[in-house]
Protein backbone atom coordinates (compact mmCIF):
# COMPACT_ATOMS: atom_id res chain seq x y z
CA UNK A 1 0.00 0.00 0.00
CA UNK A 2 2.05 3.66 -0.81
CA UNK A 3 2.01 6.54 1.46
CA UNK A 4 -0.73 7.96 -0.69
CA UNK A 5 -3.28 5.49 0.42
CA UNK A 6 -2.67 5.41 3.83
CA UNK A 7 -2.68 9.08 3.50
CA UNK A 8 -6.42 8.84 2.16
CA UNK A 9 -7.30 7.10 5.15
CA UNK A 10 -6.04 9.35 7.40
CA UNK A 11 -8.33 12.16 5.82
CA UNK A 12 -11.31 9.96 5.34
CA UNK A 13 -11.95 8.61 8.71
CA UNK A 14 -10.19 9.77 11.17
CA UNK A 15 -12.57 12.95 11.19
CA UNK A 16 -15.82 10.65 11.47
CA UNK A 17 -17.18 9.89 14.59
CA UNK A 18 -18.88 6.37 14.14
CA UNK A 19 -20.21 6.44 17.67
CA UNK A 20 -22.25 9.78 17.07
CA UNK A 21 -23.64 7.82 14.31
CA UNK A 22 -24.72 5.31 15.79
CA UNK A 23 -26.07 7.23 18.66
CA UNK A 24 -24.13 5.95 21.47
CA UNK A 25 -21.25 6.96 23.38
CA UNK A 26 -17.28 6.32 23.34
CA UNK A 27 -17.93 4.16 26.52
CA UNK A 28 -20.74 2.30 25.71
CA UNK A 29 -20.74 -1.70 25.60
CA UNK A 30 -20.47 -4.30 22.79
CA UNK A 31 -24.72 -5.30 23.21
CA UNK A 32 -25.32 -0.99 23.61
CA UNK A 33 -23.80 -0.82 20.24
CA UNK A 34 -25.05 -3.64 18.95
CA UNK A 35 -28.89 -2.81 19.78
CA UNK A 36 -28.37 1.27 18.43
CA UNK A 37 -27.61 -0.45 15.42
CA UNK A 38 -30.10 -2.98 14.93
CA UNK A 39 -32.69 -0.15 15.57
CA UNK A 40 -30.97 2.22 13.33
CA UNK A 41 -30.78 -0.64 10.58
CA UNK A 42 -34.36 -1.92 10.74
CA UNK A 43 -35.44 2.28 10.04
CA UNK A 44 -33.46 3.45 7.34
CA UNK A 45 -32.52 -0.12 5.15
CA UNK A 46 -33.69 0.56 1.63
CA UNK A 47 -35.71 -2.26 1.56
CA UNK A 48 -38.01 -0.76 3.94
CA UNK A 49 -37.94 2.42 2.76
CA UNK A 50 -37.93 2.07 -1.05
CA UNK A 51 -36.84 5.47 -3.36
CA UNK A 52 -35.98 7.45 0.30
CA UNK A 53 -32.34 8.47 -0.87
CA UNK A 54 -31.53 9.85 2.55
CA UNK A 55 -32.47 7.04 4.55
CA UNK A 56 -30.23 4.95 2.24
CA UNK A 57 -27.54 7.15 2.99
CA UNK A 58 -28.19 7.42 6.54
CA UNK A 59 -28.74 3.15 6.25
CA UNK A 60 -24.89 3.12 4.54
CA UNK A 61 -23.39 5.26 7.20
CA UNK A 62 -25.04 3.17 9.90
CA UNK A 63 -23.66 0.27 8.78
CA UNK A 64 -19.96 1.73 8.16
CA UNK A 65 -19.90 2.77 11.27
CA UNK A 66 -20.85 -0.44 13.04
CA UNK A 67 -18.37 -2.84 10.89
CA UNK A 68 -15.99 -0.82 13.06
CA UNK A 69 -16.99 -0.10 16.58
CA UNK A 70 -18.94 -3.35 16.58
CA UNK A 71 -16.23 -5.10 16.24
CA UNK A 72 -13.89 -5.23 19.39
CA UNK A 73 -10.41 -5.10 17.50
CA UNK A 74 -11.12 -3.03 14.68
CA UNK A 75 -12.90 -0.34 17.40
CA UNK A 76 -9.32 -0.45 19.36
CA UNK A 77 -7.43 0.58 16.25
CA UNK A 78 -10.42 3.30 15.45
CA UNK A 79 -9.76 4.53 18.91
CA UNK A 80 -6.16 4.80 18.66
CA UNK A 81 -6.04 6.50 15.34
CA UNK A 82 -8.81 8.92 16.67
CA UNK A 83 -6.58 9.66 20.08
CA UNK A 84 -3.80 10.35 17.85
CA UNK A 85 -4.95 12.23 15.16
CA UNK A 86 -6.44 14.13 18.09
CA UNK A 87 -3.11 14.61 19.84
CA UNK A 88 0.08 14.53 17.47
CA UNK A 89 -2.19 14.96 14.02
CA UNK A 90 -3.70 18.50 15.31
CA UNK A 91 -0.21 20.48 15.11
CA UNK A 92 1.82 18.84 12.41
CA UNK A 93 -0.71 16.05 11.07
CA UNK A 94 0.05 12.67 9.93
CA UNK A 95 2.03 14.14 7.22
CA UNK A 96 4.81 14.76 9.50
CA UNK A 97 7.16 12.19 9.49
CA UNK A 98 7.59 11.80 13.70
CA UNK A 99 5.46 12.72 16.43
CA UNK A 100 5.75 11.85 20.07
CA UNK A 101 9.17 10.13 19.67
CA UNK A 102 8.30 7.82 17.18
CA UNK A 103 7.46 7.62 13.19
CA UNK A 104 3.84 7.74 12.29
CA UNK A 105 5.46 6.37 8.80
CA UNK A 106 6.65 3.23 10.38
CA UNK A 107 2.65 3.05 12.08
CA UNK A 108 0.99 3.18 9.05
CA UNK A 109 3.47 0.43 7.40
CA UNK A 110 5.00 1.83 5.59
CA UNK A 111 8.10 4.74 4.92
CA UNK A 112 8.35 6.97 2.07
CA UNK A 113 9.98 5.48 -0.66
CA UNK A 114 9.33 2.27 0.85
CA UNK A 115 7.39 -1.21 0.14
CA UNK A 116 6.96 -2.83 3.61
CA UNK A 117 3.27 -3.45 4.56
CA UNK A 118 1.17 -4.16 7.62
CA UNK A 119 0.07 -1.22 10.05
CA UNK A 120 -2.54 0.68 10.14
CA UNK A 121 -3.15 1.04 6.32
CA UNK A 122 -3.44 -2.45 6.31
CA UNK A 123 -5.73 -2.64 9.12
CA UNK A 124 -8.09 0.01 7.79
CA UNK A 125 -8.03 -1.61 4.50
CA UNK A 126 -9.40 -5.02 6.40
CA UNK A 127 -11.71 -2.67 8.25
CA UNK A 128 -13.79 -0.62 5.91
CA UNK A 129 -13.36 -3.33 3.10
CA UNK A 130 -15.77 -5.51 3.97
CA UNK A 131 -19.71 -3.81 4.53
CA UNK A 132 -18.37 -1.35 1.56
CA UNK A 133 -18.14 -4.35 -0.98
CA UNK A 134 -20.99 -5.78 0.40
CA UNK A 135 -23.56 -3.27 -0.23
CA UNK A 136 -21.44 -0.98 -3.06
CA UNK A 137 -23.68 -0.40 -6.15
CA UNK A 138 -23.23 -3.34 -8.57
CA UNK A 139 -23.69 -2.64 -12.21
CA UNK A 140 -26.39 -5.58 -13.86
CA UNK A 141 -25.25 -7.79 -16.43
CA UNK A 142 -24.72 -7.28 -20.26
CA UNK A 143 -27.34 -8.98 -22.03
CA UNK A 144 -26.34 -10.00 -25.68
CA UNK A 145 -29.02 -10.38 -28.44
CA UNK A 146 -29.17 -11.29 -32.09
CA UNK A 147 -31.09 -9.38 -35.02
CA UNK A 148 -31.23 -10.01 -38.74
CA UNK A 149 -31.39 -6.84 -40.85
CA UNK A 150 -32.10 -6.78 -44.83
CA UNK A 151 -28.18 -5.65 -46.59
CA UNK A 152 -30.11 -2.04 -47.50
CA UNK A 153 -31.14 -1.52 -44.14
CA UNK A 154 -27.30 -2.46 -43.49
CA UNK A 155 -25.99 0.01 -45.48
CA UNK A 156 -28.42 2.76 -44.38
CA UNK A 157 -28.99 2.04 -40.93
CA UNK A 158 -31.68 1.34 -39.26
CA UNK A 159 -34.47 1.68 -36.34
CA UNK A 160 -35.04 -2.03 -34.98
CA UNK A 161 -37.58 -3.77 -31.94
CA UNK A 162 -35.98 -6.28 -29.68
CA UNK A 163 -38.00 -8.40 -27.25
CA UNK A 164 -35.05 -9.09 -24.24
CA UNK A 165 -35.28 -11.46 -21.38
CA UNK A 166 -32.79 -10.30 -18.84
CA UNK A 167 -31.99 -10.43 -15.30
CA UNK A 168 -33.80 -7.95 -13.20
CA UNK A 169 -35.34 -7.13 -9.12
CA UNK A 170 -38.35 -9.47 -8.60
CA UNK A 171 -41.33 -7.30 -9.17
CA UNK A 172 -43.33 -8.82 -6.78
CA UNK A 173 -40.97 -7.97 -3.65
CA UNK A 174 -38.97 -5.41 -5.33
CA UNK A 175 -35.83 -6.72 -4.45
CA UNK A 176 -35.98 -6.96 -0.90
CA UNK A 177 -36.78 -10.99 -1.06
CA UNK A 178 -39.37 -11.07 1.17
CA UNK A 179 -43.09 -11.64 1.56
CA UNK A 180 -44.89 -8.58 0.54
CA UNK A 181 -45.94 -7.01 3.94
CA UNK A 182 -44.07 -9.16 6.02
CA UNK A 183 -41.18 -7.12 8.82
CA UNK A 184 -37.37 -7.59 7.90
CA UNK A 185 -34.78 -8.41 10.35
CA UNK A 186 -31.19 -7.66 10.68
CA UNK A 187 -29.76 -11.04 9.77
CA UNK A 188 -28.52 -13.59 12.32
CA UNK A 189 -25.49 -14.61 10.79
CA UNK A 190 -23.45 -11.86 9.79
CA UNK A 191 -25.42 -9.66 12.34
CA UNK A 192 -25.98 -6.81 9.91
CA UNK A 193 -22.69 -6.41 8.44
CA UNK A 194 -23.77 -7.99 5.15
CA UNK A 195 -20.41 -10.16 5.11
CA UNK A 196 -18.75 -13.02 6.83
CA UNK A 197 -15.10 -13.45 7.49
CA UNK A 198 -14.10 -17.01 6.16
CA UNK A 199 -10.46 -18.56 6.54
CA UNK A 200 -8.64 -19.42 3.62
CA UNK A 201 -5.93 -20.89 5.33
CA UNK A 202 -2.44 -19.69 6.11
CA UNK A 203 -3.30 -17.15 8.57
CA UNK A 204 -5.41 -15.89 5.68
CA UNK A 205 -8.87 -14.81 5.93
CA UNK A 206 -11.36 -12.99 3.07
CA UNK A 207 -14.83 -10.98 3.54
CA UNK A 208 -16.66 -12.58 1.70
CA UNK A 209 -21.10 -12.03 1.16
CA UNK A 210 -23.09 -13.30 3.49
CA UNK A 211 -24.49 -16.63 2.78
CA UNK A 212 -27.68 -16.42 4.34
CA UNK A 213 -28.92 -12.74 3.51
CA UNK A 214 -27.17 -12.22 0.22
CA UNK A 215 -25.30 -8.99 1.24
CA UNK A 216 -28.84 -7.32 1.61
CA UNK A 217 -28.14 -7.13 5.60
CA UNK A 218 -31.59 -8.19 6.42
CA UNK A 219 -33.94 -11.32 5.92
CA UNK A 220 -37.52 -12.37 6.04
CA UNK A 221 -39.11 -14.85 7.76
CA UNK A 222 -41.45 -15.44 5.31
CA UNK A 223 -39.53 -15.49 1.81
CA UNK A 224 -40.96 -13.88 -1.64
CA UNK A 225 -43.08 -16.42 -2.89
CA UNK A 226 -41.89 -15.27 -6.90
CA UNK A 227 -38.29 -15.45 -6.14
CA UNK A 228 -37.67 -17.88 -3.53
CA UNK A 229 -36.01 -15.14 -1.16
CA UNK A 230 -33.27 -13.89 -3.88
CA UNK A 231 -34.94 -10.52 -4.52
CA UNK A 232 -34.15 -11.20 -8.18
CA UNK A 233 -36.34 -11.89 -11.03
CA UNK A 234 -36.29 -12.24 -14.95
CA UNK A 235 -37.56 -9.37 -16.71
CA UNK A 236 -39.54 -9.21 -20.68
CA UNK A 237 -39.46 -6.04 -22.09
CA UNK A 238 -39.07 -4.52 -25.72
CA UNK A 239 -36.40 -2.01 -26.82
CA UNK A 240 -35.63 0.35 -29.71
CA UNK A 241 -32.04 0.01 -30.68
CA UNK A 242 -30.41 2.31 -33.39
CA UNK A 243 -27.84 0.31 -35.95
CA UNK A 244 -25.85 2.71 -37.55
CA UNK A 245 -25.52 2.82 -41.40
CA UNK A 246 -22.51 0.73 -42.64
CA UNK A 247 -22.78 -1.97 -39.89
CA UNK A 248 -21.27 -5.16 -41.25
CA UNK A 249 -22.36 -8.74 -40.90
CA UNK A 250 -21.11 -10.17 -37.54
CA UNK A 251 -20.51 -6.62 -36.08
CA UNK A 252 -21.46 -6.45 -32.63
CA UNK A 253 -23.30 -2.64 -31.46
CA UNK A 254 -23.14 -2.13 -27.77
CA UNK A 255 -26.33 -0.39 -26.26
CA UNK A 256 -25.27 1.82 -22.80
CA UNK A 257 -28.00 0.92 -20.30
CA UNK A 258 -30.22 -1.65 -21.55
CA UNK A 259 -29.04 -4.45 -20.13
CA UNK A 260 -29.99 -6.49 -17.10
CA UNK A 261 -31.07 -3.88 -14.04
CA UNK A 262 -27.86 -3.06 -11.17
CA UNK A 263 -28.23 -3.90 -7.75
CA UNK A 264 -27.77 -1.04 -4.73
CA UNK A 265 -28.43 1.90 -7.14
CA UNK A 266 -25.86 0.32 -9.42
CA UNK A 267 -26.01 1.47 -13.46
CA UNK A 268 -27.76 -1.12 -15.85
CA UNK A 269 -25.49 -3.07 -18.24
CA UNK A 270 -25.19 -2.94 -21.41
CA UNK A 271 -27.32 -4.56 -24.43
CA UNK A 272 -25.17 -6.29 -26.97
CA UNK A 273 -26.31 -6.85 -30.44
CA UNK A 274 -24.79 -9.17 -32.57
CA UNK A 275 -25.76 -7.97 -36.14
CA UNK A 276 -26.89 -10.71 -39.30
CA UNK A 277 -26.63 -8.93 -42.57
CA UNK A 278 -28.97 -10.95 -45.05
CA UNK A 279 -27.23 -11.06 -48.79
CA UNK A 280 -28.92 -9.09 -51.15
CA UNK A 281 -30.15 -10.14 -54.88
CA UNK A 282 -27.68 -8.63 -56.98
CA UNK A 283 -25.27 -6.32 -54.63
CA UNK A 284 -22.27 -7.48 -52.42
CA UNK A 285 -20.01 -5.49 -50.34
CA UNK A 286 -15.96 -5.60 -49.72
CA UNK A 287 -15.11 -3.11 -47.47
CA UNK A 288 -17.09 0.40 -47.84
CA UNK A 289 -17.37 -0.70 -52.06
CA UNK A 290 -21.06 -2.08 -53.28
CA UNK A 291 -20.04 -4.45 -55.79
CA UNK A 292 -22.39 -5.52 -58.86
CA UNK A 293 -22.19 -8.07 -62.20
CA UNK A 294 -23.46 -6.10 -65.03
CA UNK A 295 -24.13 -8.61 -68.09
CA UNK A 296 -23.23 -7.31 -71.46
CA UNK A 297 -23.38 -8.47 -74.97
CA UNK A 298 -20.74 -9.68 -76.97
CA UNK A 299 -21.53 -6.64 -79.06
CA UNK A 300 -21.26 -4.07 -76.40
CA UNK A 301 -17.74 -5.07 -75.51
CA UNK A 302 -16.35 -5.15 -78.95
CA UNK A 303 -18.47 -1.55 -80.44
CA UNK A 304 -18.51 -0.09 -76.79
CA UNK A 305 -21.71 0.97 -75.14
CA UNK A 306 -23.86 3.02 -72.50
CA UNK A 307 -25.13 0.78 -70.10
CA UNK A 308 -27.74 1.89 -67.93
CA UNK A 309 -27.13 0.04 -64.48
CA UNK A 310 -29.11 0.48 -60.88
CA UNK A 311 -27.39 1.76 -57.67
CA UNK A 312 -28.42 0.08 -54.11
CA UNK A 313 -30.98 3.60 -52.54
CA UNK A 314 -30.58 6.09 -55.33
CA UNK A 315 -31.39 6.58 -59.50
CA UNK A 316 -29.66 4.08 -61.89
CA UNK A 317 -26.35 5.71 -63.32
CA UNK A 318 -25.14 5.36 -67.07
CA UNK A 319 -21.91 3.04 -67.50
CA UNK A 320 -19.94 3.81 -70.73
CA UNK A 321 -18.13 1.04 -71.95
CA UNK A 322 -15.53 1.85 -74.41
CA UNK A 323 -14.82 -0.39 -77.31
CA UNK A 324 -12.66 -3.45 -77.37
CA UNK A 325 -13.60 -3.90 -73.38
CA UNK A 326 -12.87 -7.32 -71.78
CA UNK A 327 -14.81 -9.37 -69.77
CA UNK A 328 -13.94 -8.90 -65.97
CA UNK A 329 -13.13 -5.09 -66.05
CA UNK A 330 -14.52 -3.26 -63.11
CA UNK A 331 -15.11 0.25 -63.61
CA UNK A 332 -15.95 2.57 -60.24
CA UNK A 333 -18.87 4.59 -60.13
CA UNK A 334 -18.31 7.14 -57.26
CA UNK A 335 -19.78 7.95 -54.13
CA UNK A 336 -22.66 5.01 -54.42
CA UNK A 337 -21.23 2.58 -51.84
CA UNK A 338 -21.22 2.49 -48.30
CA UNK A 339 -22.16 5.47 -45.72
CA UNK A 340 -18.64 5.56 -43.34
CA UNK A 341 -18.70 7.19 -40.20
CA UNK A 342 -17.34 10.27 -41.04
CA UNK A 343 -20.23 10.36 -43.54
CA UNK A 344 -18.62 10.18 -46.41
CA UNK A 345 -19.46 7.20 -49.18
CA UNK A 346 -17.56 4.37 -50.53
CA UNK A 347 -17.49 3.64 -54.15
CA UNK A 348 -19.73 0.85 -56.90
CA UNK A 349 -17.68 -1.34 -58.19
CA UNK A 350 -19.38 -2.32 -61.65
CA UNK A 351 -17.59 -5.39 -63.47
CA UNK A 352 -18.67 -6.42 -66.50
CA UNK A 353 -19.57 -10.01 -67.54
CA UNK A 354 -19.54 -10.86 -71.29
CA UNK A 355 -22.82 -13.14 -72.17
CA UNK A 356 -22.44 -15.60 -74.83
CA UNK A 357 -25.85 -16.95 -75.92
CA UNK A 358 -27.37 -20.30 -75.50
CA UNK A 359 -29.14 -20.00 -78.37
CA UNK A 360 -29.13 -18.04 -81.72
CA UNK A 361 -31.89 -17.34 -84.12
CA UNK A 362 -30.83 -17.33 -87.85
CA UNK A 363 -29.96 -13.97 -88.32
CA UNK A 364 -27.87 -13.76 -85.32
CA UNK A 365 -26.22 -16.98 -86.49
CA UNK A 366 -25.96 -15.70 -90.48
CA UNK A 367 -24.02 -12.60 -88.55
CA UNK A 368 -22.01 -14.69 -86.44
CA UNK A 369 -20.50 -16.85 -89.26
CA UNK A 370 -19.68 -13.85 -91.11
CA UNK A 371 -17.95 -12.34 -88.08
CA UNK A 372 -16.07 -15.71 -88.15
CA UNK A 373 -14.96 -15.50 -91.81
CA UNK A 374 -14.30 -11.98 -91.70
CA UNK A 375 -11.63 -12.99 -88.20
CA UNK A 376 -10.24 -16.31 -89.98
CA UNK A 377 -6.49 -16.30 -89.64
CA UNK A 378 -5.94 -13.75 -86.15
CA UNK A 379 -3.85 -16.14 -84.16
CA UNK A 380 -5.43 -16.17 -80.87
CA UNK A 381 -3.65 -18.83 -79.31
CA UNK A 382 -0.46 -18.60 -81.03
CA UNK A 383 1.48 -17.99 -77.52
CA UNK A 384 -0.23 -21.16 -75.90
CA UNK A 385 2.64 -22.82 -78.00
CA UNK A 386 5.71 -20.61 -77.90
CA UNK A 387 8.74 -22.26 -75.93
CA UNK A 388 10.28 -20.57 -73.20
Amino acid sequence: MSNNSTEGFRADWADKDFYAVLGVKKTSDAAEIKKAYRQLARENHPDSNPGDESKSERFKAVAEAYDVVGDPEKRKKYDEMRSLYASGGAAGGFGAGHAGGFDLNDLFGERRGGGGGGGFGDVFGDMFGGSRRANRPRKGQDVESTATISFTDAIDGVTISLRLTSDASCGTCKGSGGKPGTKPHVCSVCEGAGTVINSVGGGFSMNERCPACGGRQLLYDEPCPTCGGSGRGMSSRTIQARIPAGVKDGQKIRVKGKGGSGENGGAAGDLIVTVKVAKHRIFGRTGDNLTIDVPISFDEAALGAEVRIPTLSGPAVTLKVPPGTPTGRTFRVRGKGVTRRDGTKGDLLATVVVQVPATLDPAAREALEAYRVATQGRPLRTKLFEEE
